[in-house]
């Protein structure tokens, strides 16, 4: 089985090489855009769905397609990717001293089989001082991540006081599920 990522990012690539797997990436250019009156839980697996769609038609048999999608979510609504140093501050300082959620959405596409799963792991931050938000936003920049943090960065380390559920869900793919569906196909 040949397996093809469907995400250029540098954390989902890292942890699919950490779980011993060789492969290649294959980046769909699709409109990430989704329906604002969409629940917030139903956007992730929409997103996974929609790049595994891009990419199906360009896998040949017996290639395996992971596509993915992370959102975070605070009071039902996602936080995104920040555009800017004052959307970081604002999103990171919503975040300050409570409970948010994060959500994994998994498409795979194996031989005209599609597998979906999702994981949802719940993080408690500590009350973040204004330096430490403007420190975290400009030694790390957080443009590229949902929700303007990076767990696996300084202010998931300085910040994270409890985490339920799967470490690596926060970092943008539910390694423990993926392996479990990888060894299903390949049985």
């Amino acid at each position: 089985m040949e397996i093809i990522l469907g995400s250029g990012s540098p954390r989902r690539k890292e942890l699919l090489k950490q779980l011993g797997f060789e492969f290649s990436v294959m980046v769909s250019d699709v409109d990430e855009s989704f329906d604002s009156l969409m629940p917030a839980a139903d956007v992730a697996p929409f997103l996974a769905k929609l790049k595994s769609n891009a990419l199906k038609e360009s896998i040949g048999a017996d290639q395996l397609l992971i596509c993915c999608d992370t959102v975070v979510i605070e009071s039902n609504k996602i936080l995104g990717k920040p555009q800017d140093v004052s959307e970081a501050s604002r999103t990171l300082i919503q975040l300050s001293g409570k409970k948010h959620k994060v959500m994994s959405a998994v498409c795979l596409v194996y031989n005209n089989q599609v597998i979906e799963f999702n994981d949802t792991t719940e993080i408690e931050f500590k009350v973040f001082s204004t330096e430490e938000i403007d420190y975290y936003i400009k030694a790390y920049e957080p443009y590229d991540k949902a929700g303007s943090y990076g767990i696996q960065e300084w202010i998931g380390h300085i910040g994270a006081i409890k985490i339920e559920g799967s470490y690596t869900n926060v970092m943008g793919l539910p390694t423990h599920k993926l392996y479990q569906e990888i060894k299903k196909l390949k049985a």
